[in-house]
């Protein structure tokens, strides 16, 4: 019971922050990850007065979804819980399969806590999901916060990892000891998706080439670029509520990783969609303040417009 001892040291203090007769919520797909979550809270949790309920969500994308998540509830019941919550979700795909598969699962995980009176849901990422989720921002050339990865605490405290730090092949293992038939979802092994040729492809030759313990230092690197992020977010912050003013001098004797920060943030607050400001965005508004030469205003997601007007940004956008 190696492994599932392994997991129930991993969830054991996340348990404890909870109070008695709390409803929390598990994210339950029926693969390995999230059933071997489960087992491990469920064992942990046996002397506590803690109302741990499983969601699953059935996405309806691929034929007898229905079944998968019948057999999945039925697993649960074996380990121990009474109380299971199924729900069918409609998927509209509008940027790719996983992105919009994503947000509807989130949806309905925002609305299941809602009807329970829950503050959190546990999900089951592993370092594996971790280790995959760097080497994807690297791709893109993002920056340090999407580098960061996954938070092992969303900043609501609504999303809880406590796996982040365990690998798959501890869950899968789990699973055996435990005699739990997991679910193998078959787009894991459809290529057609980045993330998983990413897990098929990179990451083992990466293991291969450049030596075991590549997804290790790869998590590792995500928690220390958010311990950065978070930090210099902080110092954005802690400035943009001193001065609520862009002033062009002020701004440029900020360090760029700052000054960046507080630009982003300021466009957000004038009505950019969230999650919808690039680091292209951000270049032309940092020429406004770096790079000065008359240039006129720049037009960015959501309609919001950036002019240099005596001195200072002005930003504007239609419903503003």
């Amino acid at each position: 019971m190696k492994a599932t001892l392994v997991l129930r040291q991993a969830v054991r203090p996340w348990l404890s922050e909870f109070a008695p007769g709390e409803n929390i919520l598990i994210a339950v797909s029926g693969g390995a990850d999230s059933l071997a979550l489960a087992a491990a809270l469920a064992l942990e949790s046996r002397e506590l007065s803690l109302n741990l309920i499983p969601i699953i969500i059935d996405h309806g994308l691929q034929s007898g979804s229905d079944q998968v998540a019948s057999n999945t509830a039925k697993t649960l019941t074996k380990l121990g819980f009474n109380r299971i919550d199924i729900r069918k979700v409609v998927v509209d795909i509008t940027d790719g399969l996983e992105a919009s598969a994503r947000r509807a699962r989130y949806a309905a995980f925002d609305l299941a806590l809602q009807e329970f009176g829950a503050q959190s849901i546990l999900l089951g990422h592993t370092l594996n999901d971790q280790a995959e989720t760097v080497l994807l921002g690297l791709a893109r050339g993002s920056g340090t916060r999407s580098l960061s990865g996954m938070a092992p605490t969303s900043s609501d405290r609504k999303y809880l990892r406590p796996l982040l730090g365990v690998t798959r092949e501890i869950t899968v293992e789990s699973c055996r000891e435990l005699e739990i038939d997991f679910w193998s979802d078959p787009h894991n092994e459809n290529e057609d998706f980045t993330r998983v040729r990413v897990r098929k492809n990179i990451l083992p030759r990466l293991e291969r080439d450049l030596g075991p313990g590549v997804i290790e230092s790869l998590g590792r690197t995500a928690r220390i670029l958010r311990e950065d992020a978070d930090a210099l977010d902080h110092l954005a912050a802690e400035y943009w509520a001193r001065e609520l003013d862009l002033i062009v001098d002020h701004l440029a004797v900020l360090p760029k990783a700052i000054r960046v920060r507080i630009l982003r943030s300021a466009i957000y607050e004038a009505g950019a969609p969230s999650g919808s400001i690039s680091a292209s965005h951000i270049e032309p508004v940092e020429a406004l303040i770096t790079s000065w030469r008359g240039q006129g205003e720049v037009a960015l997601p959501g309609g919001v417009k950036v002019s240099r007007i005596s001195g200072r940004l002005s930003l504007s956008s239609p419903t503003r």
